[in-house]
């Protein structure tokens, strides 16, 4: 028994304009170089034209064709927030409530002021933990001859009784005061520059 002969395929025009790069206008034979979206949303497609057909077919093109009056304001209003969902300040439903924990293992959250972390009491220190320095903080602190949980106040005091008893006027010509007291100058600077101020 004979085989059947398959009919060849007809492909449509457009699909040989499409495979050949030629503009999607009917009657040009140009390059489709420049796209051109089919309709609002991206799984439209998109035609291809030459620089003429294009501009001609941009010029004709209206992106609210077919939609009411309604649908053109409210799609200005959700394109404010790039259309994603949004709520009355203060009433996030997805937020946390006030009394929901959080997980913070290390205590990040309960940092307070100046970097001080508030614990229940167990160092010793009234419930206050040693606060959060950098290495520069430590040293100025300890050319002072403070500790870590110095404030502004005692940080002021202890300068300016280490700037009289280094000064000078005080000891002379000797250098190795001098030395020390340009050191204390260099530390307040430093925690002056750090937030302590």
């Amino acid at each position: 028994m004979p085989y059947a002969r398959a009919r060849p395929l007809r492909r449509r025009p457009e699909d040989v304009r499409a495979e050949a790069g030629l503009c999607d206008h009917p009657d040009c034979l140009r390059l489709g170089e420049f796209r051109a979206p089919r309709g609002r949303t991206r799984n439209d497609g998109a035609f291809w034209f030459c620089l003429d057909h294009v501009r001609e077919y941009n010029k004709a093109w209206d992106f609210f064709a077919g939609m009411s009056r309604e649908d053109i304001e409210r799609f200005q209003r959700e394109v404010a927030t790039w259309h994603r969902p949004t709520w009355p300040l203060g009433t996030n439903p997805y937020a946390r409530s006030n009394h929901e924990p959080v997980d913070d293992p290390f205590d990040i959250l309960r940092a307070g002021r100046n970097g001080t972390r508030h614990d229940s009491g167990q160092n010793g220190n009234g419930g206050l933990a040693a606060p959060i320095v950098s290495p520069d903080q430590r040293r100025a602190l300890e050319t002072l001859e403070l500790d870590l949980m110095a404030n502004l106040l005692q940080i002021k005091t202890r300068y300016k009784q280490l700037v009289k008893r280094y000064h000078p006027d005080a000891n002379g010509s000797n250098p190795a005061s001098e030395e020390r007291l340009r050191e204390i100058i260099r530390a307040y600077d430093v925690l002056m520059s750090c937030g302590y101020s």
